[in-house]
């Protein structure tokens, strides 16, 4: 602690003044001559005010020698009243203490013979005076501290207790800014909130990026203090030192606020340049207000926790009231209705429901009141119902979708619901549904019947197309798919009839279907007709078509089966040129058969001729005319065996040797060969084909 020695001297002992600084100054102290006329040594202007009470209460100890008189110290005593101002008087041997102790001088020393004490007890007097100091802080830190928890406990709000409380603490500890950051458990990732800071009682709730504050982190996470005296060298603020404007910061002391073991914030002191680190009472001091904003903190939360649970509550059944009110004039509505009808509360429970809903859904009416719905559905469409109920709390309300409820005696209801606002604003949801069971049962099979229906139009050989009554085509089967070389998707709702016949033909068709000769009105019976298939070629057909009517007999649509006949004339052209080679085989295997006639009628007397001839041949002599009658017959009958072998060939009869080198009809071989046989025999398989 260092003192001001504020030196009053005579112009007339210079060297005791000069004895009187340089003990002074050996004991740490400033010396310094107080203002004013008062003091006469040789620097004095002889004028000018006293001083003031500021000047004295800043005053370690006063030292006054010659001129002096025991009412100067008493006009000095009584402007200090109230300050730790010490008075010395240096007095002549002669002069008696007694006077100056009364007028208010705390010691009185005789010079020069007690000159060797003045050191002593200028030091006695600082000891005191720093005593007297030390008594006078604690007493203010303990009314500061006092002041603070006061602060604290009280019901005001609170962002100002937390900037009264850093205000106080920046005036007692002389930090340039106090602030308190908080880091909630409940934030992700990093982040902190300055609450309060001394300099700025605006700020509140500003959030701050921890990752540039390594210090608060230290502090955060070690809950120890942190004292740096030089923020620009500290190396603990290396990463973050570029990010601040040159000469910003000065000496920090961070101080953790914990409940327990929850780190909860700091309080960040921050102070100017040179300010060097707080003393082991202000520490102290500072470290209390922390525990105790840290329970105060801990307070409010809890207060207010329990302040919002209590408004929650009040608010709720306030709510609840206030909607049983306003549901109560939709009552009559519901009691009448047809359908059943439960109102239901945002979280899905019931509130009220109709007689209706009670019966078709068989709920107690005093067990369901509250229950949600969700636990009335079957379980394997919940999933879906919390999806439509999600979408519902979002203002999407569905209609006519069937939700499966399962009824006391287990069994299985469908039921058709549909969802509305019940009350603008209330959160309320109207559910109206009515039991479709029977309904989906006959859709179910009328599905099942269209599916096998629609699966045997497919498997049609004959294409069978559907048109409405302005030409739009509505079914158009595989086969048909096949006959015109289209493909259903491209066809149908887009294409129109006529464009399935040449130019006319669906006008005609139409004119067919309604004229009395084909059938009678609304039919048409087998008839042959073209088609025009996607490559613009005509495809014969055979067409039957009617019109579809409802019970009334009014027309509604009309449809057509097509059988493609260009397989059939295929086989008919086939057939035909198959008949016309048949004709002209017979005619060949008649006349192969009058030629083989003839050739097997020559076959035996040739053969007998042949046989006396050479008979008569070798008998008779060769010189005699017989055996030359002989030769000529047996030459000529050759000749005769020659064009039956001929005629063999051109009617595709085969020959067999029968005397020596000659050859004769095999009638067998031939009649197996015969092309009249073969060509009847095709002509039969293509019969059997078509």
């Amino acid at each position: 602690m260092t003192g001001v020695l504020e030196l009053w001297l005579s112009d007339a002992n210079p060297e005791r003044r000069r004895a009187i600084e340089e003990s002074a100054r050996a004991l740490g102290l400033e010396v310094a001559a107080l203002p004013g006329s008062m003091d006469a040594g040789p620097n004095a202007s002889g004028s000018g005010p006293p001083p003031d009470a500021s000047t004295l209460d800043q005053s370690g100890v006063i030292v006054l020698a010659e001129p002096s008189s025991p009412s100067l110290v008493r006009g000095l005593r009584a402007l200090a009243q109230g300050s730790e101002l010490s008075i010395m008087v240096v007095t002549a041997e002669h002069d008696e203490p007694a006077a100056w102790l009364a007028a208010g001088a705390d010691d009185v020393l005789r010079w020069p013979s007690q000159r060797d004490e003045l050191g002593f007890r200028l030091q006695a007097h600082l000891r005191v005076r720093r005593s007297i100091l030390a008594l006078a802080r604690k007493e203010r830190d303990a009314q500061v501290m006092l002041e603070l928890t006061q602060t604290l406990a009280s019901a005001l709000d609170f962002r100002e207790i937390l900037f009264t409380v850093v205000r106080r603490i920046a005036e007692s500890v002389n930090f340039d800014r106090v602030s308190i950051v908080l880091s909630p458990a409940s934030e992700s990732g990093r982040t902190g909130f300055v609450v309060a800071a001394s300099d700025d009682p605006t700020i509140q709730n500003l959030r701050i990026d921890l990752d540039r504050y390594p210090e608060i982190l230290e502090v955060l996470g070690s809950r120890a203090p942190l004292t740096i005296l030089d923020a620009s060298t500290h190396p603990l603020l290396e990463g973050v030192r570029d990010s601040v404007p040159q000469g910003a910061l000065g000496s920090l002391t961070l101080l953790p606020i914990v409940w327990q073991s929850e780190s909860m914030g700091v309080l960040f002191l921050r102070g100017r340049p040179g300010r060097g680190e707080l003393v082991r009472r202000e520490l102290e001091f500072c470290q209390i207000v922390a525990n105790a904003t840290a329970v105060a903190l801990r307070n409010a939360r809890i207060m207010q926790s329990l302040r919002d649970q209590s408004q929650q509550e009040n608010f709720a059944r306030f709510e609840a009231e206030r909607r049983l009110r306003g549901l109560t004039r939709y009552a009559n509505l519901f009691a009448s209705s047809a359908d059943g009808l439960a109102a239901l509360d945002p979280e899905g429970r019931l509130l009220f429901a109709n007689p209706r809903a009670h019966e078709i859904a068989d709920l107690d009416e005093e067990a369901a009141r509250g229950r949600k719905m969700m636990d009335l559905v079957v379980p394997a469409d919940r999933p879906r119902m919390r999806t439509l109920w999600a979408g519902v709390q979002e203002g999407h309300y569905p209609r006519g979708v069937d939700v499966r409820f399962e009824r006391k005696d287990g069994s299985i209801r469908t039921f058709s619901s549909s969802f509305s606002s019940l009350l603008d604003g209330e959160g309320a949801v109207l559910l109206s549904f009515r039991d479709v069971t029977d309904e989906r049962a006959t859709a179910a099979e009328l599905a099942r019947t269209k599916d096998f229906l629609e699966s045997l139009i497919d498997a049609s050989v004959d294409a069978i197309i559907a048109a409405d009554l302005h030409g739009t085509i509505l079914l158009f089967n595989k086969g048909a798919e096949r006959i015109y070389g289209r493909r259903a998707a491209d066809v149908v709702g887009k294409l129109h009839v006529r464009e399935l016949y040449p130019p006319g033909g669906a006008e005609e068709v139409m004119r067919m279907i309604r004229a009395a000769q084909h059938g009678g009105p609304g039919r048409l019976e087998s008839v042959r007709f073209d088609a025009l298939d996607a490559a613009g070629s005509l495809v014969p057909i055979h067409l039957s078509a009617a019109l579809i009517v409802d019970d009334e007999g009014h027309p509604l649509a009309s449809v057509g089966i097509f059988t493609d006949l260009r397989e059939r004339l295929r086989v008919e052209q086939r057939l035909a040129h198959a008949q016309q080679k048949l004709e002209i085989s017979e005619k060949q295997a008649l006349l192969a058969e009058l030629a083989g006639t003839a050739a097997h009628e020559l076959n035996q007397p040739l053969t007998s001729v042949m046989g006396y001839a050479q008979l008569l041949q070798r008998k008779l002599p060769n010189t005699t005319s017989e055996h030359h009658a002989a030769a000529v017959i047996v030459r000529e009958a050759e000749r005769m065996a020659d064009i039956v072998r001929k005629i063999g060939k051109i009617t595709r009869y085969e020959t067999k040797s029968y005397v020596g080198q000659q050859k004769i009809l095999d009638l067998d071989a031939s009649s197996a060969s015969s092309p009249g046989i073969a060509i009847g025999h095709e002509l039969a398989a293509e019969k059997r084909r078509l």
